[in-house]
């Protein structure tokens, strides 16, 4: 019996139905703001933002 794999494209609109809009929130100047309220160029800042691992 053949076991198919389906593809992350495939997945995504299989599960459509079930998925919901996640908020991703960074903190600035102290306090927590949702980074989709940002305008064009801070929401390019954030995307370039190196993110590291704290031994």
């Amino acid at each position: 019996m053949e076991v198919k794999t389906l593809t992350k494209e495939e997945i995504l609109e299989k599960y459509k139905d079930k998925r919901q809009k996640c908020m991703v929130y960074t903190r600035v100047m102290g306090y927590h703001r949702p980074v989709e309220s940002f305008n064009i160029g801070k929401k390019s800042e954030h995307k370039q933002r190196k993110y590291f691992k704290e031994c």
